[in-house]
């Protein structure tokens, strides 16, 4: 079993395997862990020839950078004539008109996509309990969840159906997932991959992931996905990042750890002590890691979720049932077809987020929730940057706690946030983050180690993860 794309690489055009031999390995693992739920198509045939006219380029010489990478992409990409549900009732049997051009450029050198993942609807949520499919299982125990919102990309990984699966970050949904089902998780600096065919949550916040379980298919993915793109106003022009992997790394890094995360009442105590065990290890290698203060952490997940669903309520408001998708039978006439389609095709989370997120924009709240919330973002934004001009990363654990159980928070909407606790930072900040494996707890639940740097140190980061994954521990 591969899980270096650099030996794939290699084996690949040393004549020891060929693109359809891995191909057909991913396949299997993807049929026979069906019952997880990860996968809500499989595209078999189109990945078979797909491998087929690669295995020639390669005979060639003419294959692309990504030949040998197989992906699962998150069902709220745009893939041109494939299906497009967001794993929501209300966008019925639709298939993409286009391509989403993060999707198109690995494509343009030779990646396969293999099948698009379940999520929760519309990307909202902890759990990947909010499927209109239904929910998708952690493959280390059927019991728990695989952490949402990207659940399925996770669990694709985690169980070998892909090489690499793509998610969308928007504030934890890949790094929390990853932290849950034991694999590396990462979320780039906003507006560093363009958001064209990523369908729309919350717009500032919203970015294209990366799941992986080694840091050499994350890397080669983001250096093609990355840079300009006509397509979105909002991308950053900077020139894709070209990272060099340092297997014998001999920087000595500066780290934060932000002091309330480990004191939390609401952190486990096997949490605590795994992110403890792992400062003492970088300080044993002669790392600088400080206990820093961050007075505003408190505000942070009130400051995200008053804006995400501010900017949900806005996106969401296209699903009319007027131009495509599902619309009720039950119409008398357009107002009673907005109501009922809209009633009808949207799950609870979803129109609870777009019923509070229009709350927040109404005049009468707007000032006091929408308005007060942007200007605590920038001071998050600025406090957060101010302590990466010192350092050059923050640690915290990636989630309070590890998989809970299937079933378990769903009552309570407020603990299933608190589920985001120390992720939404790097999201408000727009700043990128990685979650990478770091233990198991006393069940065997995978704990993952969260690492924030500054706006687009993604190869800084990259190596850092590199250097941690290989350390002797």
């Amino acid at each position: 079993m591969y899980t270096s794309f650099n030996l794939i690489r290699k084996d690949l055009f040393n004549g020891v395997i060929s693109c359809t031999q891995l191909v057909e390995f991913y396949l299997d693992n993807a049929q026979k862990h069906q019952h997880l739920n990860a996968l809500l198509e499989i595209y078999a045939e189109e990945a078979v020839a797909k491998a087929k006219a690669i295995d020639l380029k390669i005979a060639a010489g003419k294959a692309g950078k990504l030949a040998g990478m197989v992906v699962t992409i998150k069902d709220v990409f745009c893939y041109e004539n494939h299906k497009l549900q967001c794993s929501s009732k209300i966008l019925g049997d639709f298939e993409s008109q286009f391509t989403a051009t993060c999707i198109q450029r690995l494509l343009s050198e030779d990646a396969i996509i293999i099948g698009r993942t379940n999520c929760d609807e519309f990307a909202m949520g902890s759990s990947n309990e909010n499927s209109a499919i239904g929910p998708v299982k952690n493959g280390i125990d059927e019991r728990k969840v695989p952490g949402g919102s990207s659940g399925g990309a996770a669990v694709s990984v985690q169980m070998n159906m892909c090489l690499l699966a793509l998610g969308s970050d928007t504030g934890g949904s890949v790094r929390q997932p990853a932290a849950f089902c034991g694999v590396i998780g990462l979320k780039p600096t906003y507006s560093r991959i363009s958001r064209h065919g990523l369908t729309a949550y919350a717009s500032s916040f919203d970015c294209v992931g990366l799941f992986s379980k080694d840091t050499d298919s994350i890397s080669a993915a983001l250096e093609v996905m990355a840079g300009a793109d006509d397509f979105d106003s909002t991308v950053s022009k900077r020139a894709s990042p070209i990272i060099a992997q340092n297997r014998n790394n001999t920087s000595k890094y500066r780290f934060a750890f932000i002091r309330e995360t480990l004191e939390s009442d609401g952190i486990s105590k096997e949490i605590k002590q795994a992110v403890q065990r792992q400062i003492e290890i970088l300080r044993k290698q002669g790392h600088q890691v400080e206990s820093i203060d961050f007075p505003l952490l408190e505000k942070i997940l009130p400051t995200y979720y008053i804006l995400t669903w501010a900017e949900a309520s806005s996106n969401l408001s296209r699903y009319d049932g007027v131009r495509y998708g599902y619309r009720s039978k039950n119409t008398s006439n357009i107002d009673s077809l907005y109501k009922k389609t809209r009633t009808e095709g949207f799950g609870t989370e979803v129109k609870r987020r777009i019923m509070l997120g229009t709350f927040v924009l109404s005049a009468s709240y707007y000032d006091a929730y929408y308005a007060k919330a942007q200007k605590v973002r920038k001071l998050i934004r600025d406090q957060t940057r101010k302590i990466l001009k010192k350092y050059d990363f923050i640690l915290t654990p990636t989630t309070p706690s590890t998989a809970f159980n299937l079933g378990e928070h769903t009552s309570d909407p407020l603990e299933m946030y608190l589920a985001d606790l120390f992720t939404v930072q790097a999201s408000v900040a727009g700043l990128p983050a990685i979650s990478l494996p770091c233990g198991k707890d006393s069940k065997g639940l995978p704990i993952g180690l969260q690492v924030m740097a500054d706006d687009f140190d993604e190869g800084k980061l990259l190596e850092f993860s590199d250097y941690f994954l290989n350390l002797e521990k």
